[in-house]
């Protein structure tokens, strides 16, 4: 009999619900506002050097929250240049969002925005079909490549993109972190259907040294408050089940045995760890700044 279990990106708002609430339980932002704060000036001292336009590309930008932490970055760094800002994201709700934060936003001066409502691989067949090969100063790949088919294909093309200076960013879950260990054990009883892949900053070496590129890799420490996902029959422990296992409506789904084994597993040190009453999932990130 074929599994009920469905992959979560089958229902858009129940994936955008349940991927704010991670937002709101984790300090994935935060870490990555961090960096953006402490590295990020180190990696972008010279992608601007003599330019007076600075090109910038965000491939999956979603709603644009640290993408404008990187612009402020971008702006501070080459204050009377004139930053074109392009954006690939799929989902018309995020693009949206992302909108409604560059109408709020203050300091954006001469900060120009284009947004393609697209795949990386629908923007990578366009400009094929149309011919077109735009350089960038900048090229940020934020917590997307799950959601490619190829991805070392993927990167060979936004890095070919590159111009002689400029610099490829990447963030994923770390090979550390509590994602690699749920996917290394149960990533085979999920339902990937095709629309995403385990891949996270752990992987990416091998294939950057096997293209022959240079890169530094950085470990950006997270966590994510679980703790709901213990009580059964709350809305956002579920919702977090939901993304922890990419299942739509893993508690009422799965088989008894893989619940039970994913909510062991969870406990676990290689996972999580208890503080106060609280478990806190490990949701290390992995950094990788790619030279061209």
């Amino acid at each position: 009999m074929a599994s009920p279990m469905r992959n979560l990106l089958t229902d858009p708002n129940r994936y955008l619900q349940s991927f704010r609430l991670f937002l709101e339980r984790s300090t994935e932002h935060q870490s990555m506002q961090d960096f953006v704060e402490r590295q990020l000036p180190g990696v972008i001292a010279s992608i601007g050097n003599g330019k007076s336009t600075i090109n910038v590309l965000s491939v999956g930008g979603g709603a644009g929250e640290m993408d404008l932490q990187i612009l402020s970055k971008i702006r501070a760094r080459y204050p009377r240049v004139t930053i074109n800002n392009e954006v690939i994201e799929p989902s018309a709700d995020q693009i949206s969002k992302y909108k409604e934060h560059v109408a709020q936003a203050s300091s954006l001066e001469n900060i120009k925005f284009t947004w393609h409502k697209e795949t990386a691989y629908e923007y990578e067949s366009r400009m094929n079909v149309e011919k077109k090969t735009e350089k960038f100063d900048f090229i940020h790949m934020i917590q997307m490549l799950y959601y490619v088919k190829d991805v070392p294909a993927t990167i060979r093309y936004f890095h070919s993109l590159l111009e002689s200076q400029a610099k490829l960013f990447i963030i994923l879950v770390s090979g550390n972190s509590g994602w690699a260990t749920l996917w290394k054990k149960f990533g085979s009883s999920f339902p990937l259907e095709d629309l995403c892949s385990y891949v996270c900053a752990g992987d990416l070496p091998r294939m950057l040294d096997s293209a022959g590129l240079k890169y530094q890799l950085y470990e950006l420490p997270s966590h994510m408050d679980i703790t709901s996902c213990f009580t059964e029959g709350d809305k956002d422990g579920e919702l977090l089940l939901d993304f922890l296992t990419e299942t739509l409506d893993f508690a009422k789904t799965a088989p008894p045995e893989l619940k039970h084994q994913l909510m062991e597993e969870l406990r676990k040190p290689g996972c999580s760890e208890s503080r106060d009453g609280k478990v806190f999932f490990n949701n290390y990130l992995g950094a990788i700044v790619i030279e061209p």
